[in-house]
């Protein structure tokens, strides 16, 4: 397996830089391997430099790190998926999340919290040094707005995870920041994300060599799932009502394609992070799916972050969503049969009892005849479901149960496939009942998209779902990593819980 990991660390006073996108003919900004490095001391000086650093920021998703550490730890710690690979692989780095024994000094939180942070600073150069060059004032605001969007986002993932933690608006703060309150995060990324809606274009006004940055309906989407979060479902439905009547989005026809191939900057992706079909981070690949492809035959990855029997037996009857999220032994995918790896037990008993089978995640998986092929997966960071269903949610909230039907059973619509005998419309009128519906579309409209576990948490459903599995309070925010304690010399507080 180490043979494919790569180490995406740069050093932080450096910047991957992608190729230019401004002149005619130029080719896609995501779809352009790196072309060197520049030291921030000589730079940035010029609107070509300023596109530099911009592409820089958006290089920094594909930090394999950037992905909760390098693993789908948000899946794993959710009742939608196990470790996963065979059963000693990685059991001391990934076993604790699966059964909720993790510690201070986890492995895998450092490298997440680093990996995040390098992304923050990288926005954080833009925003600073930008402002300072020569240039058209659209596309210096252009040029701000992508990198507050992407300092929103980052910061967005932290506040769930850490709660309060250091905030950090430039590229060169002083040691030992303390917490930030998780009030002042949330203020922070709503004051980026709305600087971000009022000066990034549309979809519409990219041209198709440079979809993949972030645009106005990303920003509202993500200001719809901060508010959510924040359970402001007033402002939750009044951005997600912006995205869908904006009319730049729409539910791909056919499920396979909202995280597929053929759906790559598609119609229902929102924001996605986009990828070349190339091993290691400074090919312009990306790891996050190699980690979770098929282990053995065909040998696409390492096989971590399997679906879980939980997950399997959650689906409705015949709900076509079920095949398209799991691949199962047997099952032929492009020509290609999956056999599986014989280090990993086909299925795993308790008392009789089966509680995992060898399956994988098929949503990460990318027809090809290589690993290198999973490389190039784009993950989906928000999908325009997610709004419909953000909307559905925050309208029942608001006691507008009719509008929330209405874009709840959008989803269902599609999932059905034109199969009027599965899936039936909700009619369910309760808003309780309906909550708790809608949160169950959501497992499995959404599922192995890394949603489950903070929907869980941020519903008050973690302890009645989770506790089975090992889940405790403490667990809604994770511990902040020992080295980061070490480092600030005592400005820095662990979460609650998290001391002994």
């Amino acid at each position: 397996m180490r043979n494919f990991r790569k180490n995406t660390f740069k050093n932080t006073s450096r910047f991957v830089l992608l190729a230019l996108f401004i002149s005619v003919g130029c080719q896609d900004f995501l779809d352009k391997k790196p072309q060197g490095q520049l030291l921030q001391a000589s730079f940035p000086v010029s609107a070509s430099d300023a596109l530099l650093v911009d592409n820089a920021a958006y290089a920094s998703l594909r930090n394999w790190y950037f992905h909760s550490g390098g693993y789908p730890i948000l899946d794993i710690m959710s009742d939608d998926a196990r470790k996963g690979s065979s059963p000693a692989d990685q059991l001391n780095t990934i076993g604790p999340y699966d059964n909720f024994t993790i510690n201070t000094k986890q492995d895998g939180l450092d490298r997440w919290w680093s990996a995040a942070y390098q992304s923050i600073r990288s926005a954080n150069v833009v925003i600073k040094y930008v402002p300072t060059i020569t240039m058209s004032d659209s596309m210096k605001n252009q040029y701000l707005a992508e990198a507050k969007f992407l300092r929103g986002l980052v910061y967005f993932d932290l506040v769930r995870a850490w709660g309060g933690i250091p905030l950090v608006t430039t590229p060169d703060p002083p040691l030992g920041l303390g917490n930030a309150t998780a009030d002042e995060i949330y203020a922070q990324i709503i004051e980026d994300l709305n600087f971000a809606v009022a000066h990034l274009p549309k979809q519409s006004a990219y041209s198709p060599s440079n979809l993949g940055r972030a645009t106005q309906g990303a920003a509202n989407a993500y200001l719809a799932k901060a508010y959510l979060f924040r359970k402001d479902y007033v402002n939750a439905e009044k951005y997600a009502l912006e995205v869908i009547n904006s009319g730049q989005y729409s539910l791909e026809p056919n499920f396979n394609n909202a995280n597929g191939l053929a759906g790559n900057f598609g119609v229902e992706s929102i924001f996605e992070i986009g990828a070349l079909p190339n091993d290691g981070n400074e090919n312009g690949g990306d790891q996050y799916a190699n980690t979770q492809g098929i282990r053995g035959s065909p040998n696409r990855g390492w096989g971590f972050n399997r679906p879980s029997i939980n997950l399997i037996d959650s689906f409705e009857p015949n709900d076509p969503r079920k095949d398209a999220t799991v691949i199962f032994l047997g099952e032929v995918l492009d020509g290609v049969p999956t056999v599986g790896d014989a280090t990993c037990p086909d299925t795993t008993k308790v008392n009789g009892v089966i509680i995992e089978i060898e399956c994988y995640n098929q949503k990460i998986w990318v027809p090809g005849n290589s690993i290198s092929s999973e490389w190039g997966h784009h993950r989906r960071l928000m999908r325009y479901a997610d709004v419909l269903l953000m909307e559905a949610e925050a309208s029942n909230q608001n006691e507008k149960t009719a509008q929330a039907l209405i874009y709840l059973n959008k989803i269902r619509l599609r999932a059905r496939g034109g199969n009027l005998a599965i899936l039936p419309d909700i009619t369910e009128t309760n808003q309780g009942l309906l909550r708790d519906i809608i949160l169950n579309e959501r497992r499995h409209e959404l599922a192995m998209e890394g949603h489950r576990f903070w929907d869980l948490v941020r519903t008050g459903k973690a302890a009645e779902v989770l506790s089975p599995l090992g889940y405790t309070s403490r667990y809604d925010l994770l511990p902040i990593p020992q080295t980061q304690l070490d480092l600030s010399q005592g400005r820095l507080k662990q979460n609650t819980g998290w001391n002994n």
